[in-house]
């Protein structure tokens, strides 16, 4: 099982001149490390600064060579998707085509009301705004003239879904998106092993978990996300080595770290869990 790092930066941390060297050192750590991926999340509208994700990895291609650059996940439906495919375009020429793209419908309220989008009706529209998408990464119009394509990035960069644990979604990452990405928040070791089950049978490929909060220190820190977390490695490093263990036992092919934003040296002890 591959280990990759979500960061999701907060603030700039005491020592830091800017908020440029701060992700560029988290950036350059991840790869030097060995890590396999560096992902990045999609929120605005919650009450404190965040980072467009888009832009974010924009930079970050210019720090790193080797680790894949992902979204976990980006909101599809609040964002017009041949601009957005676009934008996505960019990302995966200027990563030499390391961008993964991880999509979801969004979960909160005020992030479409933020942009005047119909939160009621995201499910509705994720699977079209990402055909759209697609037709736009294979040159073909969908609603005026078709874009032109950088050469090599036909067809876009590979999909993964962010969904809940139901045949609905599960059906469509595998039969639609190059991956399925589950949630360490969100969801429960139940909810973990039987959405796998499900994908796997359903054909599905690769398979992800993300967002697992991981801090192994004596004292963590929980983080304040508004309700218990599902899976996490909050805890002892033995510990957190056995429940990295079990998520491969279920048959995850990766899993996504959220390491302590305040304590970015943490890396290299959670590199020495495998």
């Amino acid at each position: 099982m591959r280990l990759g790092i979500v960061t999701i930066p907060r603030q700039i941390p005491a020592g830091v001149a800017s908020m440029i060297d701060h992700v560029t050192n988290i950036a350059r750590s991840v790869e030097d490390l060995g890590y396999h991926s560096l992902w990045v999340t999609d929120a605005f509208a919650r009450g404190w600064p965040t980072l467009d994700p888009l832009v974010l990895l924009g930079a970050l291609c210019a720090t790193t060579r080797r680790v894949e650059l992902g979204t976990c996940v980006v909101q599809i439906p609040i964002r017009h998707p041949v601009e957005h495919a676009h934008r996505v375009q960019t990302v995966n020429l200027l990563s030499n085509g390391r961008l993964r793209f991880g999509v979801g419908t969004g979960s909160t309220r005020n992030d479409f009301a933020a942009v005047q989008a119909d939160y009621d009706t995201r499910f509705k529209v994720l699977p079209g705004m990402l055909d759209v998408m697609r037709r736009t990464w294979n040159n073909e119009p969908v609603y005026g003239p078709a874009l032109s394509n950088w050469p090599g990035t036909e067809g876009g960069p590979p999909v993964l879904l962010g969904a809940w644990r139901s045949p609905r979604w599960i059906n469509l990452a595998a039969q639609t998106c190059q991956g399925w990405i589950a949630s360490g928040i969100h969801g429960s070791w139940e909810d973990a092993e039987q959405g796998l089950r499900m994908y796997r049978d359903a054909g599905g490929q690769r398979a992800v978990i993300a967002n697992i909060f991981t801090d192994l220190r004596p004292d963590p820190q929980i983080p304040a996300v508004g309700r218990p977390l599902g899976i996490s490695l909050i805890c002892p490093p033995a510990e957190a080595r056995d429940r990295l263990q079990r998520l491969q036992d279920i048959g995850f092919d990766d899993a996504l770290l959220v390491c302590p934003a305040d304590d970015p040296a943490q890396l290299e002890t959670i590199r020495t869990l495998l």
